[in-house]
């Protein structure tokens, strides 16, 4: 097993990359510190619109990309102030702990109680219109806590942006249906794997893996995107094709031709990606309120 010291020297590249990329700059209307199950640590939630109101919210719960690595929170502002423009809701875009500092299954955890902390406050929040959303990794935290961590039909609605959703298949093996872009390199999403999980047993788990969950047990209402250029393209497609075989969940599916993974982070003005962006947050805004 590696070393925490071997780790870091490992995420330290990938670190740096991604917040040379990926703006992380926000701007919401309050920040938040939740109280975790640990006692004196404390857990960072972006408030959107969440300041004057008179009555319990409507609430969308987010959770950023990372790899379970990447210190990202902050960069789903713009899709936080799309949601309240066009829905009214009240968005908590909330951070979690990240690997190697924080190993496998300290993300779920944090997660869990954010939304335990936002159905412990009714006289804020509206429980009968919480909903949860994820970019990639925080896809994996919508997708988990709707079907195994919740009760089903505590979320009203379920977002998952470009997930990965299978652990166990070699990164190798993740082949996007279009090559014609740089996808992500094999070795960085074998990075996220070294550093997030201790054991191969533990990328099995339901709690890592979405893909091994029984397909009755997501939630009623599911909004599933991807990317035709990314490596996880398929295995994200898969798991909402079991959903909807297999059931009468009402699972709406996106895929986004000439786009790359986190297409919706790192675009050049005018491209097809920031088309794509546009026309995911609209669609992704118009499910919460349908």
């Amino acid at each position: 097993m590696s070393s925490l010291n071997d780790l870091l020297k490992i995420a330290k590249p990938v670190r740096a990359f991604a917040l040379k990329n990926f703006s992380v700059t926000a701007h919401p209307d309050e920040v938040l510190q939740i109280p975790s199950r640990e006692e004196g640590r404390f857990i960072r939630i972006h408030a959107y619109n969440t300041l004057h109101r008179s009555t319990p919210a409507p609430v969308l719960v987010n959770f950023h990309g990372s790899g379970f690595v990447n210190p990202l929170h902050g960069s789903d502002d713009e899709f936080c102030k799309l949601i309240v423009e066009k829905t009214g809701f009240a968005v908590l875009d909330c951070s979690y702990r990240l690997a190697p500092e924080n190993k496998f299954p300290a993300a779920v955890h944090d997660a869990e109680d954010a939304v335990q902390w936002v159905l412990s406050h009714p006289e804020k929040f509206d429980a009968s219109q919480l909903s949860v959303s994820g970019f990639s990794a925080g896809g994996i935290l919508s997708l988990v806590l709707s079907s195994v961590v919740f009760p089903r039909g505590t979320f009203k609605n379920v977002f998952a942006a470009y997930p990965p959703t299978d652990m166990v298949q070699s990164s190798a093996d993740k082949i996007a249906p279009d090559t014609s872009r740089d996808g992500a390199p094999v070795e960085l999403l074998d990075t996220f794997v070294t550093c997030y999980y201790s054991t191969p047993e533990e990328v099995k788990s339901i709690l890592a893996s979405p893909a091994f969950i029984p397909a009755e047990m997501f939630s009623d209402r599911i909004f599933l995107a991807t990317a035709a250029c990314d490596r996880l393209c398929l295995e994200g497609e898969a798991l909402g094709n079991k959903i909807k075989a297999a059931t009468t969940k009402h699972v709406q599916m996106h895929r986004y031709d000439g786009c790359e993974h986190a297409f919706d982070k790192a675009y050049e003005q005018g491209s097809v990606q920031e088309r794509a962006k546009d026309d995911l947050y609209e669609k992704m805004a118009s499910f919460l309120i349908e």
